[in-house]
């Protein structure tokens, strides 16, 4: 028996939701310990049994925010200070030694790069292919501009060019993680690449996702890994399915606002739809929605399949997964460009249409809602894509290795 030690960003919802996951899929001889700094969404792993240990120092709104955007490669600027990560780092390794952990699995929790690293464990990073270090250090074309045609194209290849040297090869980490490193008697981590890279990096795609890819050492692929929340379908979904009129689904993660939220709701709302939104936790109490909007707390999404007709999602990894294995056709907006990767993955599959935030409730969304709807062939790609999601489990891969690794 052994204890790992599990370190999500718990204001993020998909890498906490990972983390359980992961855990749940761990043999039960070994103890899943779980610190996290936020309490955004702490309640969903004491929930689901698990050990966790609230932790300080911790974020105000804004710096998550800044935070959130430092790890998806849209800010250079971080809220990490020396003096924040050196005491989080302080934290970990006492958590580390204090529960007698052998492993550490992080989300993108930046400082268990250091923690596991400086107490000699193994470091275990579930984690999206898009904006690794192995996806950025391939890339020859990210989509940062638009467009298909030879201008735009070009322009792409360069921002790529310019984004992967600002990722790889740049000394451009924030310098707090150069001297707690060295502090700590690790390595300096230099680059953005390198704060972002564990011992065992673990790709949680399909194997369509990686086709023609070689990918370097440290880098497998183990597959998809979404949330399985442990609730009840609440009452007003089953009625609205049992109802003739289409019944859609609006998620947007943990990394969307109030605006794009009360955007879409009131574009969805001029459709014949119903609409099934798990979006309270951005709104105000005083927002109102149209009528046919039925804002609910956080559902389990994974058992949607056969209730909703089509959904509206913000392209995280984890919402993403989870409508392809339920067979829900839908409409992505990534909202960054790890999200958008996934979202163009699967509009090139067929099970969805890709659009971009400015399009939220602009003619050409409401046209991509109809359509999902309505064309008999995006719903024949979302069942083939249901049945080849059939028997993938990443959690149970990661588990394995995290096992195997226990046991070496």
């Amino acid at each position: 028996m052994a204890t790992v030690l599990f370190c999500p960003v718990t204001f993020n919802l998909a890498e906490t939701t990972r983390m359980i996951q992961v855990a749940r899929a761990l043999d039960p001889r070994h103890d899943a310990v779980f610190l996290g700094y936020e309490p955004d969404f702490a309640d969903l792993i004491r929930d689901a049994g698990f050990d966790y240990r609230a932790c300080r120092p911790s974020w105000s709104r804004e710096e998550r925010d800044q935070a959130l955007a430092f790890d998806q490669g849209r800010a250079i600027r971080s809220p990490f200070t020396t003096e924040l990560v050196s005491a989080r780092v302080a934290v970990e390794r006492h958590l580390v030694r204090e529960t007698g952990a052998k492993a550490m699995v992080t989300g993108s929790n930046l400082t268990s790069f250091i923690s596991a690293r400086a107490e000699g464990i193994p470091l275990f990073y579930p984690v999206p292919y898009a904006l690794t270090d192995a996806q950025v250090s391939a890339a020859v074309h990210m989509g940062f501009v638009s467009g298909k045609g030879a201008i735009a194209r070009v322009a792409d290849r360069v921002a790529t060019a310019v984004f992967r040297w600002i990722y790889t090869t740049a000394p451009l980490a924030p310098r707090a993680f150069t001297r707690v490193a060295k502090a700590n008697g690790v390595p300096p981590l230099r680059t953005v690449g390198s704060l972002l890279t564990a011992d065992r990096n673990l790709l949680t795609e399909m194997p369509w996702e990686l086709e023609g890819i070689d990918l370097p050492a440290g880098f497998e692929r183990v597959g998809p890994i979404f949330a399985h929340i442990d609730a009840p379908i609440p009452a007003v979904v089953e009625e609205l399915a049992r109802e003739d009129t289409p019944l859609v689904y609006l998620a947007l993660g943990s990394s969307a606002d109030r605006r794009l939220a009360l955007t879409l709701a009131g574009a969805l709302g001029t459709l014949p739809v119903n609409v099934v939104a798990p979006i309270r936790h951005y709104l105000r109490p005083d927002d109102t929605v149209p009528e046919n909007i039925h804002v609910t707390d956080l559902l389990p999404a994974h058992r949607l399949g056969g209730l909703v007709d089509a959904a509206v999602i913000h392209g995280g990894q984890g919402t993403v997964q989870t409508a392809c294995a339920t067979g829900v056709p839908f409409v992505g907006m990534g909202l960054q460009p790890e999200q958008t990767w996934h979202v163009r993955a699967c509009a090139s599959r067929g099970n969805a249409i890709a659009l971009s935030r400015k399009d939220a409730g602009t003619p050409a969304f409401l046209d991509a809602v109809r359509h999902v709807l309505a064309d008999p062939g995006i719903r024949l790609a979302a069942d083939e894509v249901r049945d080849a999601y059939e028997g993938a489990d990443g959690a149970a891969a990661t588990a394995r290795l995290i096992e195997a690794a226990l046991a070496a």
